[in-house]
Formats: structure tokens, sequence, C-alpha cells
């Protein structure tokens, strides 16, 4: 089961990572000030949305307790709403791949400030 505070500590570790609150109740963890994931700011967590590959968001949407991020999913975002609906491996793959498809547009310079090789 996908544990959400497992998963907020995970994104604080991410080079360059960070968060804050937006919309009023909403942590959000970006880079480069691009968001890459957005959970409740309750602790517990409830649920949590990022950003997946164009061709993994339809098979990962049609699973139970994973839907279209609500206001991004024409971005490919998904929500997970249900801790079961992914494991704590495969949620951490999926977390990771976010940041690093949100970071890939960054721009090379302020790849390389965050990635600190300049």
């Amino acid at each position: 089961m996908m544990d959400f505070e497992r998963a907020k500590a995970l994104c604080r570790t991410f080079p360059g990572a960070t968060e804050d609150i937006k919309w009023g109740a909403d942590l959000v963890f970006s880079v480069g000030e691009k968001m890459f994931a957005v959970t409740g700011d309750e602790s517990p967590a409830k649920g949590m949305s990022f950003k997946v590959e164009d061709e993994r968001f339809l098979e990962l949407t049609d699973r139970p307790g994973i839907i279209p991020a609500p206001y991004l999913a024409r971005a490919k975002w998904i929500y997970v709403e249900h801790a079961g609906a992914l494991g704590d491996a495969e949620a951490e793959a999926l977390l990771r791949r976010s940041y690093e498809l949100v970071f890939a547009k960054l721009t090379k310079k302020l790849q390389r400030e965050i990635s600190g090789s300049e």
C-alpha cells in the first residue's frame, strides 16, 4: 500500500525540490517552480496527484483507486485516492518519474544549477 507520508518524505529528497502551500490547503512539491506532485496539507495525507508518462496515463487510471487528477488530467496527471491502489515501490518509482519528467522540461541552465554541475 502506498504510504502518502512516506511519499511526501521522498519528494523532499529530490534535488532542488521545494514545497509550499497553494490554493489554501494543497501541499505542492516543485522543481524549478514547476509542480511534480500535489497532496493535501493534512497529516496523514488522504491522496496524492502527480504527473505520469502519457503512455501510462490510461493504464493507471483504469485501476480502482486512481483517477485522472482534477484540473490536471489534460497534462497527464493522476490522483491516487486510495492507498491500496499502488504499492510503495511502484509509487516511489512513479513519483521519481514525475520529478524526472518535470525536471527534463526545465531550461538546461536551470537543470545545471539544480544538479550542481555548473
